[in-house]
């Protein structure tokens, strides 16, 4: 196996329909730090780390998703030691919210943005 060039992952992109409204719901629902916002994107940081997410504005219908067998799969998987306390948190913010699962020990559930992307949260 030959040696990666690439070090990390630097940021994913998001696409949502209306870019104010998604900033807000990622900074204040999922606590995520906005950088920057502009016409053309937001930028917001996970924590400390160097993860960043991408906020696209578009007016398509599109996904930060993708489907198999007509089901729709997450692509964005986020971590928290608090899973059911987030789950209430993301409940009592109106969020649509799956129940929460175990697999082998593994707990998660998933969520929608405001926009409709199908994400993922697990402990």
């Amino acid at each position: 196996m030959s040696q990666s060039f690439i070090e990390q992952v630097h940021y994913i992109r998001i696409p949502v329909k209306d870019l104010d409204l998604s900033a807000q719901w990622y900074r204040d629902v999922l606590g995520l730090h906005l950088l920057n916002l502009t016409k053309e994107l937001a930028i917001l940081k996970v924590n400390e780390g160097p993860f960043l997410l991408i906020l696209v504005p578009t007016a398509d219908e599109t996904f930060a998703h993708f489907t198999i067998d007509n089901e729709q799969e997450f692509s964005i998987g986020f971590t928290s030691p608090e899973l059911s306390k987030f789950h209430q948190h993301l409940i009592d913010n109106q969020v649509k919210v799956e129940d929460i699962k175990e697999d082998g020990g593994h707990a998660f559930f998933h969520f929608y943005d405001p926009n409709g992307n199908k994400l993922q949260v697990h402990w």
